[in-house]
């Protein structure tokens, strides 16, 4: 199915009211589509706070990651890499991300099962992600955006306010609201910032994170149904995992992490009973010739430490859990 069917199959399911899930890749290249009664035939299983195709296995192990870093200087040249970009003015913000090989307890249907997010896609034997982070929702005309960035251990010292007085996470979360409100200008009108750099609290199976988020909306146009699939080809790729100015940052992540990220960082959805909500593919477990690979990385600005920047790549390696 190439982008052309895809989004005219989006916009026919939606406009007869259908109801459907689809899955885009980061590169545009493999756009996927079915009816919902349709997903599990295909090995797709799906959480979508709280709407599911899938009934718990009630798996409740503990889970044990070991990573394998991936080599730190092959990451500080890249990140030089991407630095110097940002010093030329090619990009402001740019995210920059990486595979690590990791040992894991469980299998892929096992993760689906006991992690713990509002966004959870499991396609059999190659992926499972449990995503924190909304893309857009639309209901009632309205069309709302959840750009996520800041992160910081919760157990740290102060760190709410750590967090929210961290000048180059502010700089980073600031950017991305600004481009994603120009995006949702894009399809929308009285585009605005409904809440600015809110916490948000997230456990997981090595303790407690606090993220950053904003809500933004916008209003849609009468029947936008019957152009849903160009409104969210218009919004692609997200702007939270690739950067501003987007066109220019996406060529740069292309040559620096000189490989394709596939379904990771890519955005799934489904519409039901008139309503759309779709995740940003993050958290992002794959198996790949017979190994396990974690899929992480972070926005790089013109203030980023490639030290820490390394170490926030590899602490978002996790499962959330209870």
């Amino acid at each position: 199915m190439d982008l052309k069917q895809f989004s005219e199959q989006i916009s026919a399911f939606a406009a007869q009211n259908e109801s459907f899930i689809f899955i885009i890749d980061f590169e545009l290249a493999k756009p996927l589509i079915y009816r919902l009664n349709e997903a599990a035939e295909h090995g797709i299983f799906y959480n979508v706070n709280g709407t599911t195709n899938r009934k718990n296995s009630g798996v409740a192990t503990p889970v044990h990651i070991k990573p394998t870093p991936i080599d730190k200087k092959f990451y500080t040249d890249r990140f030089d890499k991407v630095v110097s970009h940002i010093k030329k003015g090619d990009s402001f913000l740019l995210n920059l991300t990486f595979p690590t090989v990791i040992e894991i307890n469980l299998t892929l249907s096992e993760i689906f099962d006991l992690a713990v997010a509002p966004y959870k896609l499991l396609l059999e034997d190659e992926f499972v992600l449990f995503s924190p982070e909304c893309f857009v929702r639309i209901s009632d005309d309205k069309i709302f955006t959840y750009p996520m960035k800041g992160t910081i251990n919760a157990h740290s010292e102060d760190a709410e306010n750590q967090l929210l007085n961290n000048e180059k996470e502010a700089w980073e979360h600031n950017t991305i609201v600004d481009l994603m409100r120009n995006d949702l200008s894009m399809v929308a009108t009285d585009v605005r910032v409904e809440k600015f750099r809110f916490v948000q609290k997230i456990r997981t199976h090595k303790g407690e994170i606090l993220q950053t988020s904003s809500e933004i909306s916008g209003k849609l146009p009468a029947n936008w149904q019957y152009n849903l699939g160009e409104i969210l080809l218009k919004l692609l790729p997200a702007g939270s995992v690739s950067g501003a100015p987007k066109q220019r940052t996406v060529e740069i992540i292309r040559n620096t992490e000189a490989m394709t990220r596939g379904y990771y960082c890519g955005v799934f959805g489904i519409y039901d009973k008139g309503r759309l909500d779709s995740a940003v593919m993050i958290r992002y477990i794959e198996k790949k010739d017979g190994k396990m690979f974690f899929r992480s990385g972070g926005g790089i600005t013109a203030q980023s430490n490639a030290d820490e920047e390394y170490n926030e790549l590899l602490n978002k390696i996790y499962v959330p859990t209870l």
